[in-house]
């Protein structure tokens, strides 16, 4: 069974597992904690596990919690020491939190704070799935953050959009349900006058793209409409359905499933688990340009050859995970380099029989082989 509507996100045979992201500005407010509407979610959220369907949370918060007890300005987001020392001071009251209340309903909460890191580099992502699989197989609820304590500008996720996609591929999740301020996305600016609601998106394309809008609404997260488009992107190359729904309402999943409001982006196409891995990636090393004839071969689900690099970017070495990009800068694909960046470059443009003599070595068949390479 397949999930069609938003409707079946309820059902255990169309959707066993279940990541739901909370943001921040649904947590807290200028009070603090809203802990009547957190209790209503936590009890959507057990009455899933009792239809036999598996739950992941990934829950921000934390910064704002620890910002409001160390009284610092611009909730905590005014430097990154300060977002450092937000999240380490919040982080121990958030999963304080979220154990309380499903401990309530009689479920066991298990923090796990993720970097960038540990999703993408492939030994960790498996480590990953190991720990999310026993953690489920054993009953538990996984509450999961980016590990904002140690996190730098340079190698962040940034929004827990894109980590709650990532963290569906890592734990093989049929949907990612993602709480918003809004019912979903709208064809233009929500707050604008003649905004329609976009309740079924089945191919991410341009014009999708157009009508987001960056940043967020409360001044409290880091994402926005943009972030919640490539958390879709990543999920779509999965076979992972990802549902936007306005979580601001109390009971919010019960509302926005049984009355059908929100956006629900359908899977696409599913890549073997390798492929998805590197599709998804967010932190790659460095950029292969093309021509029109090495992009046209990629779509016929050809290998690139060096003949067909134009330029070549980046700091990179064999088997990094680089871009693939057509002559406009629009990147066609994702793969693992099979020569390093000083090479490529020496290779770019020329015939593989000329390789050898400019290698000193027995060149390998492509620079990236479509065994390691994922259209975009």
């Amino acid at each position: 069974m397949t999930i069609a509507h938003l409707s079946d996100l309820a059902s255990r045979e169309a959707a066993p597992r279940l990541v739901i992201k909370v943001g921040s500005s649904l947590l807290v407010d200028g009070n603090g904690v809203r802990r009547k509407w957190l209790e209503g979610l936590v009890a959507e959220i057990a009455e899933a596990r009792a239809r036999g369907q598996d739950a992941i949370i990934v829950s921000s918060g934390a910064i704002a919690l620890g910002a409001a007890r160390l009284g610092l300005d611009k909730g905590g987001r005014g430097s990154l020491a300060d977002a450092q020392a937000a999240a380490a001071v919040g982080q121990i009251a958030l999963s304080g939190l979220w154990a309380e209340l499903l401990g309530s309903h009689g479920l066991s909460a298990a923090q796990i704070l993720l970097t960038l890191e540990d999703l993408e580099d492939r030994r960790r992502y498996l480590n990953v799935t190991a720990t999310l699989t026993r953690l489920l197989d054993a009953g538990a609820v996984p509450v999961i953050n980016e590990n904002d304590s140690v996190a730098t500008h340079e190698i962040r996720f940034g929004d827990n959009d894109r980590l709650a996609a990532r963290v569906a591929q890592a734990a093989q999740a049929s949907a990612v349900l993602l709480l918003s301020d809004v019912d979903g996305l709208f064809n233009k600016d929500p707050a604008k006058p003649g905004a329609s609601l976009i309740r079924e998106v089945r191919q991410m394309t341009p014009e999708i793209h157009a009508m987001a809008t960056g940043g967020s609404a409360s001044g409290m997260g880091s994402g926005g409409m943009t972030s919640k488009l490539q958390a879709a992107e990543i999920a779509e190359l999965a076979g992972i359905a990802l549902a936007i729904v306005n979580g601001t309402h109390q009971r919010p999943i019960t509302r926005a499933l049984e009355s059908g409001t929100g956006t629900l982006f359908h899977p696409r196409r599913k890549a073997g688990a390798r492929k998805a891995w590197l599709g998804g990636r967010l932190h790659l090393k460095g950029t292969l340009t093309v021509d029109a004839g090495a992009a046209a071969a990629l779509g016929r689900g050809s290998s690139l050859l060096a003949k067909g690099v134009t330029a070549v970017e980046g700091s990179f070495k064999r088997g990094d995970p680089v871009a693939i990009a057509d002559a406009g800068g629009k990147v066609l694909a994702h793969g693992l380099s099979e020569y390093d960046a000083g090479e490529c470059d020496a290779l770019k443009g020329r015939h593989s029989n000329e390789h050898e003599d400019i290698l000193g070595y027995a060149p390998r068949s492509a620079v990236v082989h479509r065994d390691q390479l994922v259209l975009k």
